[in-house]
């Protein structure tokens, strides 16, 4: 589904990305952590071209990445993304961000986009706030919209970028729900998070980085219980506390 080819990127003379080799199957669950400024967000950026690497390939279900914008166009219909901070649309209701992509992108008649976005919504649990606005809504509210409204451009895969962080914990618990409803149902994700418990919970593979490598990647009961790197190892120590 995903494959990243000795990618590298560099934020002027800072080399952020080194030689990155990531092979993702369909329907595959990966957990990336690290500390932060490890590379972590900016390679999962990459895949969707929100960062533009320098170096390498990135190919998303057959489709080579290039700075082609009917190509990236292609890719990002393949791909949806939720971010730390949500990215509503304030001045829109729910229902009118989960439809305004379908419509505009996808060409999607509107009473279609508004069937599949109450599906959607829903599907996370939030189908009675469809007609407030974004600021009405938790933070954890917001958050299962912006699912609902990348799950409503039918993605073959789904990017997780720090999901949960700017959330109150009583919050958190309720957006790894959804999350791992997806997992179950065989959905393809790569998710940057410091949600450990998630990790063990849905992932098959859990890849740690550090200074814009790889460290390491294994299944999480190796992960958590043999890790091999020192570097891992100090890592698990410190998130998890022993």
């Amino acid at each position: 589904m995903i494959e990243l080819q000795r990618l590298n990127k560099w934020y002027g003379e800072f080399h952020v990305l080194r030689d990155i080799d990531l092979t993702v199957r369909k329907g595959e669950r990966i957990v990336i952590c690290g500390p932060s400024g490890s590379g972590k967000s900016t390679m999962i950026r990459c895949i969707n071209h929100l960062e533009e690497h320098q170096a390498g390939d990135v190919i998303v279900n057959g489709i080579t990445m290039t700075r082609d914008v009917k190509r990236v166009e292609q890719i990002r219909r393949h791909v949806g993304m939720v971010f730390q901070h949500f990215n509503l649309f304030p001045h829109l209701s729910v229902l009118d961000n989960c439809c305004l992509s379908p419509v505009w992108v996808k060409k999607t008649p509107r009473k279609k986009a508004v069937d599949t976005a109450m599906m959607y919504l829903e599907r996370v649990k939030i189908a009675d706030q469809a007609h407030k606005y974004p600021g009405q809504l938790s933070g954890g509210q917001q958050q299962r919209v912006a699912i609902a409204r990348s799950l409503c451009m039918h993605p073959d895969v789904m990017l997780f970028d720090e999901p949960t962080s700017a959330l109150d914990p009583e919050m958190i618990k309720e957006v790894l729900d959804v999350m791992i409803e997806l997992a179950e149902e065989g959905m393809t994700m790569l998710c940057v998070t410091h949600e450990m418990g998630f990790a063990r919970t849905v992932a098959d593979r859990v890849i740690f980085m550090d200074e814009g490598q790889i460290i390491e990647e294994n299944d999480p009961e190796t992960f958590f219980n043999h890790p091999r790197s020192p570097r891992t190892r100090a890592f698990l120590g410190q998130i998890l506390g022993h």
